[in-house]
Formats: structure tokens, sequence, C-alpha cells
């Protein structure tokens, strides 16, 4: 099975939540360029750059391309639900798992109800 996972995902399963372990190691993750750089960020806040390319480097291969309808789905998307205050980053994701038709996975409460999505609790 394949998953595409969010920039909340991938945060959590790096840090060892046994919650999203088994996403990772039992089925095909993808995700985009974006969602690194989410990731990039946040790890050059918590920890180093050094660990920031580590990680970004070993989730490369998992990216897949973005087209137009991505983008405009998910300006749609946010735009059509102004009270859930969705980044361009989850909603282009989101669109792309559609389009891909698997399940978006992630932990943001604002996708908890959605179709096609796996959400999954941040471990406490």
């Amino acid at each position: 099975m394949q998953y595409f996972a969010d920039t909340f995902a991938l945060i959590e399963y790096l840090k060892d939540n046994p919650d999203y372990l088994s996403y990772f190691e039992r089925h095909t993750i993808i995700t985009t360029k974006l969602n690194l750089m989410e990731l990039y960020y946040s790890t050059l806040r918590e920890a180093d750059e050094a660990l920031a390319e580590k990680y970004y480097a070993a989730f490369l291969p998992q990216t897949i391309d973005m087209d137009d309808n991505a983008f405009k789905n998910a300006a749609r998307m946010r735009a059509q639900n102004p009270k859930l205050n969705l980044s361009y980053v989850d909603c282009i994701g989101y669109s792309i798992s559609l389009k891909q038709k698997i399940k978006f996975l992630t932990g943001d409460k604002a996708f908890a109800e959605m179709k096609n999505v796996e959400w999954v609790k941040r471990k406490a």
C-alpha cells in the first residue's frame, strides 16, 4: 500500500512515534519537495543543518512531481475552508493524494474528518 506523508507525518516518524513507524516501514511513502522544505526548516530549528541535510537526502527519492492542477486544487481547497487554517503545502499534498488515489497520512486535526485521510494522533 502507498501513502502520501505530509510534513507532520514525516516529523512524527523521525521522532520514532510508534503509531507512524509501521506506515513508513511496511508501506511505500511519497511526499513532495515542499514537504521536505518544511522538514528541513523544522530540523534546522530543532537541531542543526547536518541533520536537516541527512533527512532531506533520505526522503528525496520518495518525492513526486507536482502539476498545475495540484496547485489550483490546493488554492480552491484553502479558499473553500478558511476556518480550517490549512497550509498551501498541506492542500497540495492532499490534492496529490486524491489524484494518486492514495491515503493522505497526517496527524493534523484539520484533516481528521476529511475523506481519503489516514489520521494518526500525535504521540503524547
